[in-house]
């Protein structure tokens, strides 16, 4: 027999069920939005070295908004044709500079600045704007460990080679330095992507190429007991050079992390490394 008020007091139970759903979805989105508070800015950094200022994402850590301590800093750069947004339109840096309590700055390294001075363009001197200015930058103006083991520098591709290399050149600066497919050599690539312009026709400048390539500048790690990291994908185009950078530190017998995982030359290699790579820079950081 058909019965109405079963029916109404079945369709309240399915309503209250429904309701009970939503509140719960709720819950968890409001206690994960306050969880990961992280503040995410973007200031203007002035070159004396270019002559420019140039844009940089700061991602300041839940705890440093709500403490007074000093935090550690991840300096992290973009790949060739890139800019300093890139990391950031990626992955949710404020997850991770939330769970790690350290701040990620992420500068602009131009469009094919190659993180090096160049003798030949005077506003590419991206080297000394890194490692100088943009460090003393984020110092002066942000609670920082400001001394070399509150600081680690990372990055993709050109931003890989740009890590490696500041890390040789600068070791009083940085701690540990971490390459994502990064390009070990500049010799090695049939296509320029503009270094003829920073450092001149490689036929009649070879020297000066070399002298600019991490993989050359590696002997300058020996004996540094610095932290360094490199991972590259299998089927990356760049791996033959990673694989040969990996064989060069051995044979200096400069410890390192050396990592191949599945897949090519892309973000998703990238943004599932980078939390890897802040995971083995907390071996070395100094934290307050």
């Amino acid at each position: 027999m058909f019965n109405p008020k079963s029916t109404y007091t079945n369709k309240i139970v399915r309503l209250l069920n429904n309701l009970f759903r939503v509140l719960c979805v709720l819950s968890v989105f409001i206690v994960f939005s306050f969880t990961f508070a992280a503040q995410i800015d973007t200031v203007e950094i002035k070159s004396k070295a270019m002559w420019k200022s140039s844009e940089a994402v700061i991602v300041l850590p839940e705890k440093y908004l709500s403490g007074s301590g000093n935090f550690s800093v991840l300096y992290l750069l973009h790949g060739w044709s890139g800019c300093y947004r890139d990391w950031s339109r990626h992955t949710d840096l404020g997850i991770l500079a939330d769970k790690y309590e350290i701040i990620i700055v992420c500068p602009d390294g131009g469009y094919a600045g190659w993180y090096i001075d160049s003798p030949l363009v005077e506003d590419s001197q991206y080297e000394t704007y890194i490692s100088d200015e943009v460090v003393a930058f984020v110092d002066e103006h942000y609670r920082t460990i400001a001394e070399k083991d509150g600081r680690v520098i990372c990055g993709l591709s050109m931003g890989g080679h740009g890590a490696i290399s500041m890390l040789a050149r600068h070791p009083d600066i940085y701690c540990a330095a971490g390459s994502m497919s990064g390009i070990m050599e500049l010799t090695s690539s049939s296509k320029k992507y503009g270094l003829t312009e920073l450092l001149g026709d490689y036929r009649t400048n070879r020297d000066r190429w070399k002298k600019n390539s991490c993989i050359n500048l590696a002997s300058r790690l020996a004996e540094k007991n610095k932290g360094i990291i490199i991972d590259c994908g299998v089927d990356d185009f760049l791996v033959k050079g990673n694989r040969k950078m990996h064989k060069k530190l051995l044979k200096l017998k400069i410890d390192h992390d050396y990592y191949e995982r599945p897949g090519k030359h892309g973000w998703n290699n990238w943004t599932n490394a980078l939390e890897c790579h802040i995971l083995f820079f907390s071996k070395f950081l100094k934290h307050e």
